[in-house]
């Protein structure tokens, strides 16, 4: 078991913030007690006010302006930045999900180390004087793998997340509630912290069960471990059935609705189960996310500063969704459902407020504006944008086709399997299995490779004698037309593209679900390899290792090496994938993420200054999966590109604001 501790800094009382500002005088007088200040921290309090339809801090009438930040889409050394831009612009509190499988990476094994430090999070934000609304889960949506929940090898055979109380699921997230909500405790507000509210449960009325015993057991699991004083809510969006089903008595209801919404009966919709009690919209939409192959999403600065401003005046405590966005590095990015797979792009940068790289924005000075004419803003300017570095172009070379490697990708050897086994069942939670198996007759004339319909989960990258055929998809080619000899092998390599998330709410297993087949006949007696890529990478592979003799050809899976080094500074940079096809990108071991240049619509991956060498080279590994370039080159810019998708355009959106994108 790994777990990380780190020392509580309580929130800091008004004389500390001051002080922390430059403005000793009143910092002194505060200190002295010649001035009034809230109450003493034994008689700190955050309640629900019915009579007055407001919040009360210490005894005081409140209302927060929040916005959401994601500590795991951010790397730990961009922290302080990213939260103390979103305090200058004049939020009082910060939103903080905790996905639940960033930390129990396997059953009963916990980590709290580097960028999985939740506790060094909240105390930073309660250094920088911010609150916080903490959304613990157990499921979190968030466009985040599996929703944030059911770790790999629990359940694996079971219902999805949340679930409609199978024993085993509960038993999980008891188990789980009980190493975090321990953490969280010492952070209320009510003891000495900075948490104002704990929401249980998120979007629960979306989810098809409707079990009001799920949520009274975890109200009372909330109960039990962070005390009856804790303010605690849910969150669901305004429809009827979602509110009838995604609330309970005990728990305080809020919304969540974007700009296009009507704020009338969106806030209607909550008095009908609120009747009482502050106006809370917990989601408000400044942006939204992007899947792969459609257009980048795009939402105007002025819409949503006028969308704020019509709820400001209404009195209601708002939380923007997201205000800093951030990057789903490696495996995280999450998927939807919605009549199809829909898989979420690498950036997360959600056209929001603050950039994915952290920068301002034209929408962010709209909103603080809109804000400054509600209450003062803090004193002190607005930090920059980080600088950014073009290092230009870096050259590869080819290391090996991804089925040469197999013992250093899978050590341990394969399982043997009559029939495909699962990513769930072989205890295997992202990335990468390789499934082997022999023509069992000749093929002189195209025979029909194919799948079962939802049987490849998700992208299936075919080789016969080691030759790249093409690829099967879900929910798109399902065959491939084959030649080849009694006894030359066949491999699929399957790519988990991330777990849903919202949508059908669908156990989502991983693999080859069902059996492939050769003219109708199923094939058998697979090899199935278990692909651990990044702790090779991580361990220094295939940099340290010698060179490998390898085909020469462009097409198919394959790992391409190269370095390059910063002129004496280690800036935050974009990198390009010109005339490259789909892979993922690791910088000095740090998994990058996905790129997908030919679907798009995101071009550019974002490599953090924070994962890079000065003074010596800096690693570069690229496992390209379908076609490399003739001249495999990377282009390292100072600004990203996010909006080329298969060469058409779209003017379409949900929400009816995104405009016009360019495209080649």
């Amino acid at each position: 078991m790994v777990v990380a501790t780190s020392s509580f800094v309580p929130y800091p009382g008004p004389a500390e913030r001051l002080a922390r500002k430059g403005l000793q005088a009143l910092a002194l007088l505060l200190a002295a007690g010649l001035l009034h200040t809230q109450a003493s921290p034994s008689a700190r309090s955050f309640q629900l006010d019915y009579e007055h339809n407001c919040f009360r801090k210490d005894g005081a009438p409140f209302r927060y302006i929040s916005g959401s930040i994601h500590y795991a889409r951010v790397p730990r050394p961009a922290w302080r930045d990213r939260l103390l831009k979103m305090y200058l612009s004049g939020l009082s509190t910060v939103q903080v999900y905790v996905p639940w499988n960033y930390h129990e990476t396997l059953p009963g094994v916990y980590d709290f180390t580097g960028n999985r430090d939740v506790e060094a999070f909240l105390d930073l934000t309660a250094e920088l004087g911010l609150l916080v609304i903490l959304r613990p889960g157990p499921y979190i949506c968030a466009e985040w793998e599996m929703a944030g929940c059911r770790p790999a090898g629990v359940d694996a055979a079971a219902s999805p997340c949340p679930a409609s109380v199978p024993p085993a699921y509960l038993a999980a997230v008891d188990s789980w509630l009980h190493v975090l909500l321990p953490k969280i405790r010492p952070r209320l507000y009510q003891q000495g912290g900075n948490i104002i509210s704990v929401q249980v449960e998120n979007e629960y009325g979306s989810y098809y069960a409707c079990d009001y015993g799920y949520l009274r057991h975890l109200l009372g699991s909330f109960r039990a471990l962070l005390g009856s004083e804790v303010l605690l809510f849910t969150t669901d969006s305004a429809g009827a059935q979602e509110l009838r089903c995604g609330t309970l008595q005990g728990l305080y209801a809020t919304v969540d609705f974007g700009p296009g919404s009507n704020v009338t009966e969106a806030f209607g919709a909550l008095r009908r189960v609120e009747p009482k009690g502050p106006l809370v919209n917990s989601e408000y939409y400044t942006g939204w996310l992007d899947y792969w192959g459609e257009a980048h999403a795009s939402t105007s600065a002025a819409w949503v500063a006028r969308g704020l401003e019509d709820m400001l005046q209404l009195g209601a405590s708002i939380n923007m969704y997201m205000f800093h966005g951030g990057t789903n590095f490696a495996y995280w990015s999450g998927a939807d459902y919605k009549d199809q797979y829909k898989p979420v792009t690498t950036s997360y940068d959600y056209d929001a407020p603050l950039s994915e790289a952290g920068d301002p924005t034209e929408k962010l000075f709209a909103i603080r504006t809109v804000i400054s004419k509600f209450q003062p803003l803090p004193v002190g300017p607005m930090p920059p944008a980080t600088p950014k570095y073009a290092y230009g172009w870096v050259a590869l070379r080819k290391y090996a086709d991804l089925l040469d490697v197999l013992d250093v990708l899978c050590p341990s050897g394969p399982i043997q399997s009559q029939f495909p086994l699962t990513f769930e069942a072989l205890k295997q939670a992202y990335g990468f299995m390789v499934y082997h198996t022999q023509l069992p007759w000749d093929v002189p004339d195209p025979a029909t490779l194919g799948a079962p319909p939802h049987s490849i989960c998700d992208r299936g990258y075919v080789m016969l004698q080691k030759e790249y055929q093409g690829t099967l998809e879900r929910d798109g080619q399902t065959t491939l037309h084959v030649t080849g000899r009694g006894g030359d092998t066949l491999d699929i390599l399957l790519e988990n593209m991330g777990r849903i998330s919202f949508g059908a709410n669908t156990s989502d297993f991983k693999g080859l679900l069902g059996n492939l087949s050769l003219n109708s006949r199923p094939l058998s007696n697979w090899q199935i390899y278990p692909l651990a890529i990044d702790t090779a990478v991580q361990q220094g592979w295939p940099q340290a290792a010698l060179p490998k003799s390898s085909s020469a050809g462009r097409v198919g899976p394959a790992f391409y090496t190269g370095t390059f080094e910063t002129p004496g500074i280690a800036w935050d940079t974009f990198v390009k994938f010109p005339g490259w096809s789909k892979g993922l990108l690791w910088i000095n071991g740090f998994n990058l993420g996905r790129y997908w240049s030919r679907r798009g619509p995101q071009q550019t991956l974002f490599v953090p200054g924070s994962v890079l060498h000065v003074g010596r080279p800096n690693n570069i590994t690229v496992l390209e999966l379908e076609e490399a370039p003739p001249s495999p080159l990377l282009l390292f810019l100072d600004q990203p590109l996010y909006n080329r998708t298969l060469g058409r355009s779209t003017m379409a959106t949900d929400s009816g604001c995104r405009k016009e994108d360019s495209w080649s």
